[in-house]
């Protein structure tokens, strides 16, 4: 089976390549919007492996959470590719994918949503424990037990979320993030088994429903108008 997967929940988003286990992965150019690169880094990797559009099985997209912009772009490009193609769709939760990337069980996945907030989920063995949410890194709920792994650029970003996080903690991996590899492996079973989705209903996860501060929330915490 030959799938595409697209991944734009942050800056450089990334594309992957499934064919029959093997993948190849590229991540977009760094300084040029994910909208301007996506499509022609698809393109251009199919066509570096012998293939082109016509020869894809499947779609798969990071739904989310992430950029509001970025997770459009995954989507759209997604959902126009499965339409044109009349190609099976299926979207895959990005930290879902992080925490299947990280290889641990029981994973902590903690990613950087700016505005003082991180997006935070529970996973063990690949099954999310509760919600999906978006959280101040001093309002975090905290796992119930030791022995965890966390991933994630919300633990360089927020030093007091780490703290916190410490004791229940046992391996680290702040550095890693979402990739178009990750869903790809996770989307693949999934669309072998005929999980797919409806071009029509595909939507990115955004969790939090607010894009950006107003000039007075971003005064009281110190920033600027």
């Amino acid at each position: 089976m030959i799938i595409l997967a697209l991944e734009t929940a942050t800056d450089p988003g990334s594309i992957a390549l499934w064919r029959d286990g093997e993948v190849v992965a590229r991540s977009c150019p760094v300084g040029l919007s994910n909208s301007q690169t996506l499509l022609p880094l698809a393109e251009a990797t199919l066509r570096e492996v012998g293939l082109g559009f016509a020869d894809l099985e499947g779609i798969a997209f990071g739904t989310g959470p992430g950029s509001f912009t970025g997770l459009r772009v995954a989507c759209g490009v997604a959902q126009g590719l499965a339409v044109a193609r009349d190609l099976p769709l299926l979207g895959i939760g990005t930290l879902e994918a992080m925490a299947m990337a990280s290889g641990g069980e029981r994973v902590v996945v903690v990613m950087d949503a700016r505005m003082g907030e991180v997006y935070y989920g529970l996973f063990e063995r690949g099954e999310l424990q509760g919600e999906i949410g978006v959280y101040a890194p001093d309002s975090v709920p905290l796992p119930e037990s030791g022995g965890w792994l966390a991933c994630g650029n919300g633990l360089a970003a927020y030093p007091l979320l780490r703290e916190r996080l410490s004791p229940f903690v046992a391996a680290w991996q702040p550095e890693l993030m979402p990739s178009a590899e990750a869903v790809a492996r996770l989307a693949a079973p999934r669309l072998e088994r005929g999980e797919l989705i409806d071009p029509a209903d595909a939507v990115p996860l955004y969790v939090r429903n607010k894009v950006a501060k107003t000039v007075a929330e971003r005064l009281a915490i110190g920033g600027k108008a």
